[in-house]
């Protein structure tokens, strides 16, 4: 119960101090759902499902990909 609190705590400090750039950050994902969404089934002519689906995975996978080239290049960066 302890560890719960501790990090709801945290959470919240966190949320507090960073409440106008957490808030657009959601703002943009949003907006960019709604951009993918919508050129997915204006270009590819796909069902809302297959639009709304690739909206969300692919930035995901976008995201790991560059997790891993930023570990990658950083640990080639410190050799130098």
């Amino acid at each position: 119960m302890e560890i719960t609190s501790g990090i709801f705590k945290a959470a919240g400090q966190i949320y507090s101090n960073n409440r106008g750039s957490i808030l657009r950050t959601i703002i943009y994902t949003i907006g960019h759902f709604a951009i993918a969404i919508t050129v997915l089934m204006l270009v590819a002519n796909v069902s809302f499902m297959i639009a709304l689906t690739d909206a969300i995975v692919e930035p995901i996978a976008n995201s790991v990909w560059y997790f891993i080239l930023d570990k990658w290049w950083a640990s080639k960066s410190k050799t130098k």
